[in-house]
């Protein structure tokens, strides 16, 4: 795959490796073309020892060798700050702008090639992929365990490219994105499905932007399309506009990052909850005007604690205080719709009955049309609360 590598290069205490190699039909391009990608490295390495991945998408004001250099300083685009523990890799889309450009989708101001539009993926997704799995190969690296994040444009393209690859992505934390259509249009968040079309259980997004942000246009897309979907979408927002300053995002809005984008993982399910009685009413399209912060999904807690053939098992509660500093009055109790999705062992057929518990609760139920148990209005509350379901 490669053409050229650089090693040697230390990024505050750190290895990071710089390659250099050509791309060409097997992306979608007609003619081969440069592309650069580099690998930041954890600050100690062990033998033996697997380590998360976390996949930087740079925005449109950067490149590759920019977005490395705001890791430097704190408060200089913080998304792009991958934790010491882990690998980071960073990708490229300014190369190729020409033909490249918005990672491969449509941005929120409707601008791009038409033909960005729809499931099929461009050439410069087909090239993160790729990369992302070549990277997989040859490295320490947890597999079950990598993120996508990326602000602005790139957050844009960490949705459009990663919400689709729910087999590769445990999760995805989206900075101001500068549009949802891209995401919206890889996986049909809006608009019919193609016959056949599928896509595995999606990446639990966390998404944080503003109301008074220009780019935020059309977000009420991506939280609908989740929503019907019941896809896990954590979103919280508020007046910060087009900010990539963690400090500043947070005298806003200090619940932004609360939930542990690394926490999740391809080989644990995960609870979705949707039209929760605590979720505050999004800013899209009609109160952009808004100078409130809010949130959606953003007090749910959970454990799971047996993932078997013939049993699941899972702890539900909401975000105590003194949990998290917040000056958010935190709630006692939520009501919501509540599913599943990235069951390991525990698979439904669809239609098939199943049993639960849940506090003292008893009842029967049978699995949706695609095999997740699901729930209507289902009480969480601060106290951890045990929910058990057995075919």
């Amino acid at each position: 795959m490669l053409n050229s590598v650089e090693k040697g290069s230390v990024l505050q205490g750190r290895p990071v490796d710089f390659f250099r190699h050509k791309t060409g039909a097997e992306c979608g391009y007609e003619t081969p073309r440069w592309d650069a990608f580099a690998l930041l490295h954890p600050e100690k390495e062990e033998p033996g020892k697997v380590y998360p991945l976390v996949v930087v998408f740079h925005s449109a004001g950067h490149d590759l060798y920019s977005v490395l250099s705001c890791t430097l300083y704190e408060g200089n685009h913080d998304i792009y700050h991958v934790p010491r523990s882990m690998f980071g890799l960073y990708l490229d889309c300014r190369e190729h702008e020409s033909t490249d450009w918005w990672w491969g989708g449509i941005n929120a101001r409707g601008e791009g090639d038409p033909a960005w539009s729809g499931t099929g993926t461009q050439p410069v997704e087909n090239r993160c992929i790729r990369t992302l799995e070549w990277t997989l190969d040859q490295f320490p690296i947890d597999r079950s365990r990598v993120y996508a994040v990326g602000n602005s444009m790139g957050g844009s393209g960490a949705l459009g490219v990663a919400l689709s690859r729910g087999d590769l992505f445990a999760a995805i934390k989206a900075n101001v994105p500068a549009g949802v259509r891209h995401a919206a249009d890889r996986c049909c968040l809006d608009l019919p499905a193609p016959d056949g079309f599928s896509i595995p259980d999606p990446p639990v997004v966390i998404d944080y932007s503003a109301q008074n942000d220009s780019w935020s246009e059309g977000h009420e897309i991506l939280y609908r399309g989740m929503r019907e979907h019941r896809y896990s979408l954590i979103g919280f927002w508020g007046p910060f506009g087009h900010e990539n300053n963690n400090e500043r995002i947070r005298q806003f809005n200090d619940l932004v990052h609360s939930v542990d984008l690394y926490s999740f993982s391809t080989k644990e399910a995960y609870p979705v909850f949707t039209d929760a009685s605590t979720d505050d009413r999004i800013p899209w399209p009609d109160g952009r005007d808004s100078t409130e912060s809010g949130q959606v999904n953003g007090f749910f807690r959970w454990s799971i604690l047996e993932d078997s053939e013939m049993r699941f098992s899972v702890s539900l509660r909401l975000l105590a205080p003194g949990e998290w500093e917040t000056r958010v009055a935190l709630p006692k109790e939520s009501v919501a719709d509540l599913t599943f999705r990235r069951l390991q062992r525990f698979r439904l057929a669809p239609g098939e009955a199943f049993r639960y518990s849940y506090g003292d609760q008893t009842g029967c139920g049978e699995a949706t049309a695609d095999g997740r148990p699901e729930w209507n209005r289902i009480r969480i509350t601060r106290e951890p609360t045990v929910l058990t379901v057995v075919r």
